[in-house]
């Protein structure tokens, strides 16, 4: 049996549709993207969203909204992929590193809430895995401050915590449609915004700084505007639109196959006590981009499950320990324990239960 660990869906209608905006040779971005953020916002119920070419660039774009300058500090987690915390370099702030919970690899809230100064800007959690962090935690701890909250929700397309949707919660939520993310536009990624004033900036700012709204032509062929802000070329193309349109359609129901592979492996691995799982809360709903667990034997286990075509994997580590970021900070001990144990088994939309019952068997004769 074949088994990948990650896996990139394509709809089977994606070549009619991405075609179809071939054919019309108006590849930039255009009706066809404002048709897909339609589709997004109707599908999740976002108040609003505003699509772009990366997920990084998402990141980026939320705090530059939040005007993240120099000499500003930013907290985030170590557990998430690098992209987080070069966001923030980018800005010339500093990442201030906060330690996670064991349990979930989410923000730890106490630990957060002690790396506070008077510097700090903004908070980026991150949904590790796709399960939601606690965000009334993050709530109560920024209250009566002028600090904001931004989700990396790079793993939580459909995600819910007590009740709200994932995009609805925060200031600036950010989005991923990188090729193994649950929804793809062969890349891309996408923010919603509370604010509407911040809103209207983020439109602006996708494309130059430009309002192409009211950026009307002149008789000479060029738009008319007064550029008054730095902008960027975050903006998402036609054809790329066109993929997320096609693999949008059915979304909720592959996310559910989903959601009952992960219940079964819960219930099938929740008694080997060799293996933690995380932990999970009633009051959020998880979009299980990954399906993990805690194990003291990680290296000897990825290896027999690789004798049985299981992959497994860490998919990453503990970002602080790169040197652009200073080298790991063990007094974050949770996350260096996190480190030590943590383990991925394969969820994605090319999983079945029959490859699910296998890669359960496969676990069991190995623990």
């Amino acid at each position: 049996m074949s088994i990948e660990f990650f896996n990139t869906y394509v709809s089977p209608d994606a070549n009619k549709i991405v075609n179809s905006v071939l054919d019309t040779t108006f590849l930039s971005e255009g009706k066809i993207t404002e048709q897909f953020e339609k589709e997004l916002c109707n599908t999740f119920s976002f108040n609003n969203i505003v699509t772009l070419n990366s997920g990084t660039a998402a990141l980026h774009l939320a705090l530059d909204l939040l005007e993240v300058k120099e000499g500003d500090e930013v907290i985030i987690p170590a557990q998430t992929f690098i992209a987080t915390g070069l966001a923030v370099l980018y800005c010339k702030a500093k990442p201030v590193f906060a330690d996670i919970n064991y349990e979930d690899g989410n923000l730890n809230i106490e630990s957060v809430r002690s790396k506070i100064s008077s510097k700090t800007k903004a908070i980026i959690c991150v949904h590790w895995g796709g399960y939601p962090c606690d965000m009334n935690g993050l709530k109560e701890v920024v209250k009566n401050t002028n600090i904001k909250i931004i989700e990396d929700a790079a793993h939580a397309l459909g995600s819910v915590y007590k009740r709200e949707i994932i995009g609805n919660i925060s200031d600036i939520t950010c989005f991923s449609f990188q090729a193994i993310k649950h929804l793809t536009t062969g890349d891309g990624g996408a923010i919603t915004v509370n604010d509407p004033q911040l809103f209207e900036k983020a439109i602006r700012k996708k494309w130059f700084g430009i309002d192409r709204k009211n950026a009307v032509l002149s008789e000479l062929g060029e738009r008319q505007y007064n550029l008054k802000e730095i902008g960027y070329k975050y903006h998402l193309n036609n054809y790329a639109s066109a993929l997320g349109i096609a693999n949008l359609e059915g979304y909720n129901d592959r996310l559910q196959k989903r959601c009952e592979i992960a219940s079964f492996y819960k219930n099938e691995l929740k008694n080997i006590s060799a293996l933690q799982l995380f932990k999970e809360e009633n009051d959020r709903k998880s979009a299980y981009w990954l399906f993990g667990f805690h194990t003291k034997e990680r290296l000897a286990l990825i290896r027999r499950l690789k004798e049985k075509n299981v992959p497994a994997s860490v998919v990453h580590q503990r970002i602080d320990k790169y040197s652009i970021f200073g080298g790991a900070d063990l007094s974050l001990t949770n996350q260096t324990k996190f480190d030590n144990t943590q383990l991925h088994i394969p969820i994605h939309d090319a999983i079945d239960m029959k490859k699910a019952e296998y890669i359960v068997e496969a676990i069991k004769s190995s623990v």
